[in-house]
């Protein structure tokens, strides 16, 4: 596919006279060619479309929405080796790493087909009418959930294809059956354009109205705010940093009909490590660690940037596993200059606070965007009394918190913000300890994990990819897995209704294999 530049106003290639340019995170160059930036006319356009779609677009049949899902997973599948080596240029991430997010992409599309096809997600409740029930009579009852309309979503700059244009905010979203206007990240327009392509040839051979996708493209702020304002946009889906989210929130808010932001911003999902299970292999749990900070240079959103523990020799043993494989991790390449630069503003931020020690440091690399991995410590007092440790510095640097007994360790949990994920590392005879602990940090986080390392999200049914603020702005949701399309989705109850005026779904002859439940009770 030949990069051109536009944007996607629906079926309709457009060209703007601003513009800007990827540039390559490894060097500093920009990159050919000259992508347009969507101004107030483009946006315009694509909300009007995207409004005029909805109608038809929601009350698609069930398999046609699907069909067109897994449609658009195999046109981003055909870009082939051009989208990966794209990708590459723009993020400077593996082309192994990109290779299996291209897959995940195209997976969860199908996914979410898969998901359409059950029919489980319609939320079908049925109470019959009861009209000689005393001392009142009881109506008829049946409910199913409906799209909220045209939503807004947000490329991530860390994920280029997964949970960028063709993400799972887009996939819950189409499946939902709401049209989706897309704002790319400007780090990696090519890529946005490619599989934008994939998806707007999908919406065609479906024969779709040409509303249900467009992409809007620009480096400004104020472009993704005024699509959040924009009174057709009923719903936001976004994945960056705290200070975008929180942006986005008060603009929804702000507007004279709110609407809701699901934003996943910021985390730094702590790890507990266990007296016994130190003991047994602290230099096992000390490379693991290190390797899962170090990561794709720490650019997760469920990087371990924080760990906690009770102070003993067998600690000592662990931080020292730690360092040195810290100490041997390379330096990588960033995904831009301005990520790169922030990280290191954080980590020198780290570095001199009080009572903060600086343990370990990566092999140094070079370019603009180099990242190079860095590990503190502090004790729980100066951990707890300083909010500003706690927040998250986004790259491989972690800091890990000395507690002198269990107590401190409760009130350093206690002391944590909202989280993406937790996780406790332990043995059986650690589980008594593990079970105190255990409440105080399901209340903060959306995925719980024993014995493991946080990095790494399978998309699949059960999966949670949410937490209480500030890791999102709703801990009631995920942006992960099929419970993703409940975010565009508000249920209807339809009262005495004949069948004739009933949704096909709701009426009382219809498909007895789409679950519900009648009186109360679960049928399949």
């Amino acid at each position: 596919m030949e990069l051109t530049g536009e944007l996607f106003i629906g079926q309709t290639r457009v060209s703007t006279g601003d513009g800007f340019n990827a540039i390559d995170p490894s060097s500093g160059e920009r990159i050919e060619p000259r992508f347009s930036a969507a101004g107030t006319d483009e946006l315009e356009r694509a909300c009007a479309l995207a409004e005029a779609a909805f109608p038809t677009y929601s009350t698609t049949a069930i398999e046609q929405r699907a069909a067109f899902l897994e449609s658009a997973a195999d046109n981003i599948m055909a870009l082939g080796d051009a989208l990966i080596e794209r990708a590459h240029l723009e993020t400077a991430l593996p082309v192994a790493r990109l290779t299996g997010e291209r897959a995940r992409t195209a997976n969860q599309l199908k996914l979410f087909a898969a998901e359409l096809r059950d029919g489980g997600w319609l939320g079908v409740r049925i109470d019959p009418a009861m009209p000689d029930r005393q001392p009142l009579p009881r109506p008829d009852l049946r409910q199913r959930k409906v799209p909220l309309g045209p939503v807004a979503v947000f490329g991530a700059s860390n994920f280029p294809l997964a949970f960028s244009v063709a993400g799972g905010d887009t996939a819950s979203a189409l499946a939902a059956g709401c049209p989706v206007v897309v704002k790319g990240h400007p780090a990696h327009p090519g890529t946005s354009e490619m599989v934008a392509g994939a998806i707007a040839k999908a919406v065609k051979d479906a024969g779709l109205p040409e509303g249900v996708f467009s992409l809007l493209s620009g480096p400004s702020h104020e472009l993704g705010s005024a699509l959040v304002a924009d009174p057709r946009i009923k719903a936001v889906g976004f994945t960056g940093s705290r200070g975008g989210g929180v942006a986005l929130m008060k603009v929804a808010a702000d507007r004279p009909v709110p609407i809701p932001v699901y934003a996943e911003m910021s985390a730094i999902n702590p790890v507990i490590l266990m007296q016994h299970a130190l003991e047994q292999d602290a230099e096992r749990l000390g490379k693991e660690y290190a390797g899962s900070l170090t990561m794709g240079v720490g650019q997760f959103c469920t990087n371990p940037g924080i760990v906690l523990a009770i102070d003993t020799p067998a600690l000592d043993r662990f931080v020292k596993a730690a360092a040195a494989a810290v100490c041997d991790a390379p330096a990588g390449t960033m995904l831009t200059t301005g990520i790169a630069d922030a990280f290191r503003n954080g980590v020198a931020k780290l570095a001199a606070k009080a009572g903060v020690t600086s343990v370990a440091q990566g092999i140094a690399g070079e370019g603009p965007s180099s990242g190079q991995a860095a590990l503190f410590t502090v004790d729980a007092d100066a951990f707890t009394s300083d909010p500003e440790l706690a927040e998250e510095v986004f790259g491989a640097a972690s800091v890990l918190v000395r507690c002198a007994d269990a107590d401190a360790l409760a009130r350093a949990i206690a002391g944590l913000e909202g989280q993406l994920t937790g996780t406790v590392h332990f043995v059986a005879a650690d589980e008594p300890e593990v079970a105190k602990i255990l409440p105080a940090l399901e209340s903060r986080v959306g995925r719980l994990i024993a014995n493991g390392w946080p990095t790494g999200v399978e998309v699949s049914h059960a999966m949670v990819h949410g937490g209480p603020f500030p890791a999102t702005s709703d801990g009631r949701s995920t942006s992960v897995g099929t419970l993703a399309i409940d975010r565009f989705l508000r249920p209807v109850c339809y009262q005495d209704f004949p069948d004739t005026l009933l949704p096909d779904v709701l009426r009382r002859d219809a498909d007895a294999g789409i679950p519900r439940r009648v009186d109360g009770k679960l049928k399949i």
